[in-house]
């Protein structure tokens, strides 16, 4: 057999791989679309999925070509050369192998769509930097492993299977024609129709850019979750990479000199001639608006999203200890209010430095080990005569989480290690527990500021909560269709009512013995549980921002105040403070009346919610209000820059600005 007859053999059986790997991701998408149907849009019709699915197909086209590259490459160029028949198992190695990613990742998406309502995104990444035994834990509990992995195994055998069988079927022999020219044009044309196809893959069914379907320009529906099953795994995946390198690039801003001092007038409102970045933040305290407490609790309830405390939701039951706390004359709720970042740890950086997230997570930063941010949280409170504690129910060693909340400013640590528990899981102490530690290792003869961070409300979600007295009746008054014999759904609402049980109780438990103390509720981050399908932003992304004590009330704040993490340590300080008190913040204090707050990727107002880069904007209706339109923004965004920026060249570079 001649090299041109072992090539023409051979591209068939690379072109017979393609087609099958090109018909998996079309299951595949097919199979996600269907078990995920529930979060079809109720306006979506079948055009709008029929057109997802040709879109889908296209852009499938350039992922299995990753796999046809590959066996060309190592399989047909290698038997053509060597004349190696035995070189073809290379490509049947490689579509077996393809086939096992694909199912894999298959079967990793849907829990992930689940429950950030998106395919594989840039916040993948951040897995790296978790707790490996207590992820590996909750997968585990959480997400049935062993059935997964046994359900991944059967389905990549079956089409491996399949795979062999059409790469045993024959091959069509190479033409011969009659004469020599007829052969080489033959041959050309051969050629030209490899290249041909090379390109049309390339560009996704098209033969130039400009028509070209990637994941950038994929969003052709009005359902999002259509949009997101455009998108087949080897796409989603190289999305988040790119985010995520982008996220990086962004991290090194490379912000020269003279634009920190521009971002440092902009933010300061006025020109500062300093060499100290710290300076731009400077601001003085107007003056005590509430009588200074002798004790602060500053509670982060783990996922505490703000959607349950709406009325709206109120049949779920699942929040009423906060809402019957709320329902005092002396708290007070903001509702426009964003965290930090989408995970814990982006929002106790954001809340602990006061800065902003710009990706460089400070607690694995050295000049978050160096020096005290100006900024800092602890550092201002013991400025103030506090003691300041950091009380966390998980492990010291998470994150870096005792090592940094020390190194930036706070007198003591405590963790589960710290006190016994009766139960708990792979992440901590389960909040009943947490709490007894904290009563009996409270001391209370002297001022003290506490930042207390909980973690029951979390994957695997293991607490007990029938013992505690939960049932499904609580919920189900509130769910509707399938999602009242929805056990995973009740199980996760029902650790949301045990975490919202046991705040609600640790408050009023501490109230009664320090009744003169100030208590601030808020969440490390939201967008993991919702009811609905489609949940809008606001649900997806708010948290709650509630204060209650003596001085609070509801007239508080302005109607048209908003916020997010970095608001917390001014507002505090300007609640307490004398009249004149430095202290030094990025964010602004709500009771100057703060229109706007802001995260990683979104902004909010009293009126609206918003994502940052785009123009994708909803009404806010939780203040009984209407906007039609997005708000001006222009002014907002350079504040933003500006922190960003700022931020970014205190943690990255130091205080010095040479």
């Amino acid at each position: 057999m001649s090299r041109w007859e072992t090539f023409f053999k051979q591209i068939q059986q690379d072109f017979k791989l393609y087609v099958f790997i090109l018909a998996v991701f079309c299951l595949f998408r097919v199979s996600f679309i269907l078990y995920l149907n529930k979060y079809l849009d109720s306006a979506t019709a079948i055009y709008d999925i029929w057109l997802a699915l040709i879109y889908g197909f296209r852009i499938s086209l350039k992922s299995a070509g990753v796999v046809v590259l590959l066996s060309f490459l190592f399989s047909t160029v290698l038997v053509v050369i060597s004349k190696n028949d035995k070189l073809e198992k290379i490509r049947s190695t490689l579509g077996y192998f393809y086939i096992f990613i694909l199912t894999l990742l298959l079967h990793i998406r849907i829990p992930y769509y689940e429950v950030f309502h998106v395919a594989f995104n840039q916040f993948l990444f951040n897995t790296f930097k978790d707790d490996a035994v207590a992820l590996f834990v909750t997968i585990m509990h959480e997400y049935n492993l062993p059935l997964r992995f046994f359900s991944i195994i059967c389905i990549s055998l079956i089409l491996c299977k399949l795979l062999k069988r059409l790469l045993q079927t024959q091959t069509f022999a190479l033409p011969q024609l009659s004469n020599r020219s007829l052969n080489i044009a033959f041959r050309i044309a051969l050629v030209a129709g490899i290249v041909f196809f090379m390109i049309f893959t390339r560009f996704g069914g098209s033969l130039t850019y400009t028509n070209s379907v990637h994941w950038e320009n994929a969003v052709v529906t009005k359902d999002n979750f259509l949009n997101e099953a455009i998108l087949d795994d080897i796409q989603a995946l190289y999305r988040a990479y790119s985010a995520h390198e982008t996220l990086k690039k962004a991290a090194k801003l490379n912000i020269d000199p003279k634009q920190v001092k521009k971002y440092g007038t902009l933010l300061a409102g006025k020109d500062i001639d300093t060499t100290n970045v710290e300076d731009y933040f400077r601001k003085e305290a107007q003056g005590a608006i509430i009588p200074k407490p002798p004790h602060i609790f500053l509670i982060i309830g783990e996922s505490y999203a703000e959607w349950p405390l709406l009325p709206e939701f109120k049949d779920l039951n699942i929040a009423n200890g906060m809402k019957s706390i709320l329902d005092k004359d002396n708290a007070v709720l903001v509702k426009p209010f964003l965290p930090t970042g989408t995970g814990t740890m982006a929002g106790i950086n954001g809340i602990i430095t006061g800065f902003p997230e710009v990706n460089l997570y400070p607690n694995y930063q050295q000049e978050s080990y160096k020096t005290v941010y100006a900024t800092s949280l602890a550092a201002q409170m013991k400025k103030l005569g506090y003691k300041t504690r950091f009380w966390y129910a998980g492990f010291a060693s998470w994150q870096r989480i005792k090592e940094f909340t020390l190194a930036q400013g706070f007198d003591d640590f405590y963790s589960c290690s710290d006190f016994t528990y009766a139960s708990g899981n792979s992440w901590g102490s389960e909040d009943k527990y947490f709490i007894e530690g904290f009563n009996n290792l409270f001391k209370g003869e002297q001022p003290s500021f506490n930042v207390i961070l909980t973690s029951s409300n979390h994957p695997p979600y293991t607490v007990n909560i029938q013992s505690e007295g939960f049932s499904d009746s609580i919920v189900t008054p509130g769910l509707s269709g399938s999602a009242k014999t929805d056990n995973d759904l009740i199980t996760k609402l029902g650790h949301f009512w045990y975490a919202d049980k046991y705040l609600s109780k640790f408050i009023e438990d501490m109230r009664q013995k320090y009744p003169q103390s100030l208590f601030v509720v808020t969440g490390d981050h939201a967008d993991r549980v919702n009811i609905t399908p489609t949940p809008s932003m606001f649900e997806r992304y708010a948290i709650p921002f509630i204060l209650y004590g003596p001085g609070i009330h509801k007239n508080l704040f302005a109607a048209h105040v908003a916020g997010s993490h970095i608001d917390i340590e001014p507002t505090l300080i300007e609640l307490i403070a004398p009249k004149d008190f430095v202290y030094h913040s990025v964010g602004e204090s709500l009771t100057k009346g703060s229109r706007f707050g802001s995260n990683y990727a979104f902004w909010i107002s009293d009126t609206a919610i918003g994502e940052i880069d785009s123009e994708n904007t909803e009404t806010l209706a939780v203040n009984n209000k209407n906007s039609l339109s997005k708000p001006d923004f222009a002014e907002q965004r350079q504040a933003i820059d500006a922190m960003r920026g700022l931020a970014w060249w205190r943690i990255s570079t130091g205080a010095f600005i040479q």
